[in-house]
């Protein structure tokens, strides 16, 4: 390697490093200034025509619940695909 190639490695390094840096710093500060659509309009709207929250139907913030929940849809996703995969990649025979 030549010292013109290693100069030019060297400062595309330092580059990336910089802006990835200041990438860190940017977003790591605390972002409770933004909240989302349910809090900024959503809330809003329902306590201006005096309506409250409701409870979910399904609560999953219980356990793994959640985790449960994509599991069985990763799991019928990949059947589904996996019934399917013949149809779409095999070869059509006249």
């Amino acid at each position: 390697m030549s010292r013109k190639n290693g100069a030019k490695i060297i400062t595309v390094l330092l580059i990336s490093l910089l802006l990835s840096a200041s990438n860190h710093f940017a977003f790591a500060q605390d972002n409770t200034k933004w909240s989302g659509v349910d809090k900024t309009v959503v809330e809003k709207v329902a306590k201006e025509h005096g309506r409250s929250a409701w409870p979910p139907f399904i609560n999953t913030d219980q356990g793994d619940l959640l985790l449960f929940v994509f599991l069985i849809a990763g799991v019928s996703a990949g059947f589904v695909m996996g019934y399917n995969f013949r149809k779409l990649f095999s070869k059509k025979e006249d």
